[in-house]
């Protein structure tokens, strides 16, 4: 085969796998926006819509407040640092979110890492080796399981949110020389809270550290919104966290990696994502201390939400719809058909309401579902707008009476 024939060959299979996914109603489309993110969004195409499809928790994403941060902070750090940490990449302003970082989790020290997906994916392998084993939950999330394949270490697997066989699986990892138990604290496909106090309790019993994920619960659980390990009450039972600035903080981008302060030096050598990657941008560092400052100083928006996701909860199950049972503000709405899901909220777009439809593989085969997640910044008017195209998209494709 020449070379232009294996080039040619290359790029046929692509198209063919591309056609399949099609086929199969596993095609992934891309909604554009023109504006700010918000409870509702001016789309590409001109219409404004409600928004229920993104991370935007407490609604800050775009609040006049952080935009006027952002200004101040580029105005005396710059726009970029072009370096990694190490090199020049470090000012004071990545110090300084650090440390309100850190005193915000109850932690000893924070790492800063450019996402929360290098977070778990520098986490693991300059921790643990092939002495060690990572007892991970079946659903975490796709960076914790990218960060367990780079690491060395024994892997075992426990059924999701399973404590009988969380425990079995810490028997079978006994004689390993350390053992961690990762999971997210909240899995965001379905908006599940972890049993935190109880992996803590088997933990403490079977001589492992507990690593959690806090990417949808930092901000958002917890009387403080300090996370799910605040939420039930073992703040300072949990070694090490991973969390984002990208959702309820702000929703730029940017992750971070809290533990004691061995651990963390011993990423800020070893962890390649922190080693090789630019600096986070001093602006999204300077704005995310204050978006600290301000949930540190009240909680109307945690409050806000939280009436927010009660309400729609209630009348989307009052409609007829099967959500996933919980209090978070991710609500599954479970349409269980791949090829449902994208005409149900290509349905909802055409009638003013932006969602996504999940499938596999970012969910398994058979749940698929519409997720809707609710913010601080919707207006009850807003709520029942949607609810009312949920209705109506609903009866019309015979999902509902």
């Amino acid at each position: 085969m020449t070379t232009n024939d294996a080039r040619s060959a290359f790029y046929a299979n692509l198209r063919d796998n591309l056609d399949g996914l099609r086929e199969q109603g596993l095609y992934k489309q891309e909604r554009i926006i023109s504006s700010r993110q918000g409870a509702e969004v001016v789309c590409a195409d001109g219409r404004t819509l409600i928004n229920l499809c993104a991370n935007n928790y407490l609604g800050l994403s775009g609040d006049n407040a952080l935009v006027a941060d952002v200004a101040t902070a580029a105005e005396q750090y710059g726009y970029g640092l072009s370096s990694v940490r190490f090199i020049c990449g470090t000012q004071t302003v990545h110090k300084e979110l650090e440390k309100a970082l850190a005193e915000f989790l109850g932690m000893e020290d924070v790492i800063l890492y450019a996402a929360a997906f290098d977070a778990n994916g520098g986490l693991f392998e300059p921790l643990f080796d092939e002495s060690d084993a990572i007892i991970s939950d079946a659903l975490n999330h796709a960076s914790i399981i990218d960060g367990i394949r780079l690491s060395k270490a024994a892997r075992f697997r426990y059924q999701h949110n399973d404590m009988a066989d969380l425990e079995a699986q810490l028997k079978a990892a006994s004689g390993k020389r350390h053992k961690v138990i990762a999971s997210d604290g909240v899995f965001s496909m379905d908006g599940t809270i972890a049993q935190l106090d109880k992996i803590c309790d088997l933990a403490e019993r079977y001589g492992a550290l507990v690593m959690i994920d806090e990417c949808h619960a930092s901000g958002v659980l917890g009387r403080t919104g300090r996370g799910t390990h605040e939420h039930h009450g073992v703040m300072g039972r949990v070694d090490i966290i991973t969390g984002t600035l990208g959702k309820a903080l702000g929703g730029a981008m940017g992750g971070f990696t809290a533990a004691r302060r061995e651990v963390i030096d011993m990423l800020r050598q070893k962890s390649r994502p922190y080693l090789f990657s630019n600096s986070l941008a001093p602006t999204i560092a300077g704005t995310s201390l204050d978006v600290l400052r301000r949930l540190s100083t009240s909680s109307d928006l945690r409050d806000r939400l939280h009436a927010n996701t009660a309400y729609f909860r209630q009348a989307i199950s009052n409609l007829g719809f099967t959500i996933k049972p919980g209090t978070h503000p991710v609500v599954p709405v479970m349409l269980f058909d791949e090829v449902m899901a994208q005409r149900f909220a290509q349905r909802l777009y055409e009638l003013g309401v932006l969602v996504t439809g999940f499938f596999y593989p970012v969910v398994p085969m058979g749940q698929a579902r519409v997720r809707v997640q609710l913010s601080a910044a919707h207006q009850r008017h807003q709520l029942d707008a949607a609810l009312a195209a949920f209705a109506q998209a609903g009866r019309e494709l015979g999902l509902i009476d």
